[in-house]
C-alpha cells in the first residue's frame, strides 16, 4: 500500500506492473484476506503499526477486483483508465508534439514489441500494453529465477527505456508541466 502510492506519485509504469503483481498476489491467495495478511504482508511490512491500513487496503483491493469480475484475469478499472491516459500520451508525443527523442526510442522498441505480441496472446492490445506486460513478463521471470537470454534482456531493455520516458512525460502532464501546443 506504501509502495504503491509512492510509485504512483514517482514513476507511473513501476506503479502498473507492481499493482499487476499485487493483482496476482491477491489471485494466488484465493482472495483470502487473512491468508495474505499472515503470508505476505505481516513479514514484510515495515512496521506492524500499519497492519490495520494494510488489511483496510487489501480488503478494499479484494472487493474492487471481485465487484469488477476480474478474479482469474483482467486489471482494476483505474489501471485501465491509467493505460488509456498514457496510450494518449504516447499519441500525443509522436503525433502532435512530434517528439523525436521519444519517436528514435519508440523506434528502437517497436520490433521487439511486435516480436512479443506475435508470440503472445496479447493481439488485440496497442504497443503500450503489450509492453507493459512484457515487463511484467520480465518481472515474473526474475521472481522465478528464470534465465533471461542476453537477445531478450536487449528487448526487455528497449521496451524498459520507452516506458521510462513515458512515465516522465506522465508525469510532467499530471503536474501541467507539459506544453501541447507548442512543438
Amino acid at each position: 500500500m506504501l509502495i504503491a502510492q509512492q510509485k504512483q506519485k514517482e514513476n507511473i509504469a513501476e506503479y502498473i506492473l507492481y499493482m499487476y503483481q499485487i493483482e496476482d498476489v491477491i489471485r494466488a491467495y484465493q482472495f483470502d484476506l487473512k491468508a495474505i495478511m499472515d503470508n505476505y504482508v505481516k513479514p514484510h511490512i515495515p512496521n506492524p503499526s500499519f497492519t490495520e491500513t494494510y488489511r483496510k487496503w487489501y480488503d478494499g483491493m479484494i472487493l474492487d477486483m471481485q465487484d469488477q469480475r476480474i478474479q482469474i484475469s483482467g486489471h482494476l478499472v483505474d489501471l485501465k483508465e491509467i493505460m488509456i491516459e498514457i496510450s494518449y500520451l504516447h499519441n500525443t508525443l509522436i503525433n502532435l508534439k512530434e517528439d523525436h527523442k521519444y519517436k528514435a526510442v519508440f523506434e528502437r522498441a517497436l520490433p521487439m514489441i511486435e516480436e512479443f505480441k506475435d508470440k503472445s496472446n496479447l493481439k488485440d492490445k496497442n504497443e503500450i500494453e503489450i509492453a507493459f506486460h512484457a515487463m511484467y513478463m520480465k518481472l515474473l521471470m526474475r521472481l522465478q529465477k528464470k534465465e533471461i537470454s542476453a537477445e531478450t534482456e536487449d528487448a526487455f531493455d528497449a521496451m524498459r527505456v520507452m516506458l521510462a520516458y513515458l512515465s516522465k512525460a506522465y508525469a510532467q502532464m499530471k503536474a501541467g508541466d507539459m506544453d501541447f501546443l507548442n512543438n
